[in-house]
C-alpha cells in the first residue's frame, strides 16, 4: 500500500522471474498434494482478500496473490502450461501497472475520475481488468481455459470446479473496479462535453503492452507451439 507504483511493478513482475524459474525447473521433485494446497489456498486468499480493498496496489496484490495459486496447480501436471500462464500474467499485470502509472492512480477514487482525463486508457484499464479476471475473449481467459482442461484430463474433474468456484471472489472485486471505471460518474461533473486531457500522452510501451494483454487470445495456439 505505501509503495510507489513503479516499485510496486517491480515486485509484481520481475522478482518472480527467478523463483518461477526454480519452481518449473525443480517441478517433477515437488510433492503434488503441497502445490495443490498452495495453490488453493493462494486463489482463496487472492479472491478473499482484496475483496475489501479501496488501495489498487493492494488490490493488485491480491490479485498476483491469486493468479500464482493457478500457476502452482498445474505445475506438477504440465510445467509448460505454468510457464505459459506465468508469462501471460506478467503481460497483464505489466499493462495494468503501467497504465496506473500513466493516470498516476492509487485508489480506486482515481480511476473513477479519470474518464475525463484519458477516456480511451480508462477504457482500456477496464479490458485489462476483466482480462484479469479470465472473461473471454480476452487474453487472461486462455490459461484458465488450458488449466482447466489439463486438470479435467488428469482426472482432477472436482479440483478444477473447486477453483472455478473459489475464482468467483476475485472474479466479484474485479467486476467492482470495471464497474467503478466505467459506469459511475464523480461528482461534480463538468458541463462542457471536452475537457482537458492528461498533458502526458500514453507512451508506446504502454500501448503495445496493453494490445498484448487484451488480444492474445486467438493467437494462443501459436503462442504454445512456440
Amino acid at each position: 500500500q505505501g509503495i510507489s507504483l513503479p516499485t510496486g511493478l517491480i515486485l509484481s513482475t520481475w522478482q518472480k522471474i527467478a523463483p518461477m524459474a526454480l519452481l518449473i525447473q525443480t517441478s517433477h521433485l515437488i510433492n503434488l498434494n503441497l502445490t495443490i494446497a498452495l495453490g488453493l489456498a493462494s486463489i482463496l486468499i487472492g479472491g478473499w482478500g482484496g475483496i475489501s480493498q479501496t488501495q489498487l496496489r493492494k488490490i493488485m496484490a491480491f490479485s498476483s496473490i491469486g493468479h500464482l495459486g493457478w500457476i502452482i496447480i498445474v505445475l506438477k501436471f504440465d510445467p509448460q502450461l505454468s510457464l505459459f500462464n506465468f508469462i501471460l500474467y506478467l503481460i497483464m499485470t505489466s499493462a495494468m501497472f503501467l497504465s496506473l502509472i500513466n493516470i498516476s492512480a492509487t485508489k480506486i477514487l482515481d480511476i473513477s475520475i479519470s474518464w475525463s482525463k484519458t477516456p480511451a486508457l480508462t477504457t482500456t484499464i477496464m479490458l485489462i481488468l476483466l482480462s484479469l479476471a479470465g472473461l473471454p475473449p480476452l487474453t487472461g481467459f486462455a490459461p484458465k481455459l488450458l488449466i482447466v482442461t489439463e486438470l479435467v484430463k488428469q482426472n482432477a474433474t472436482l479440483l478444477a470446479s473447486s477453483i472455478m468456484l473459489i475464482s468467483m471472489l476475485a472474479l466479484f472485486f474485479y467486476l467492482r473496479l470495471a464497474y467503478i471505471v466505467t459506469m459511475t460518474l464523480p461528482p461534480n461533473t463538468p458541463n462542457s462535453l471536452l475537457t482537458w486531457r492528461t498533458p502526458h500522452p500514453t507512451h508506446l510501451p504502454t500501448a503495445i503492452i496493453n494490445v498484448m494483454a487484451l488480444i492474445l487470445l486467438p493467437l494462443t495456439p501459436t503462442l504454445l507451439l512456440l
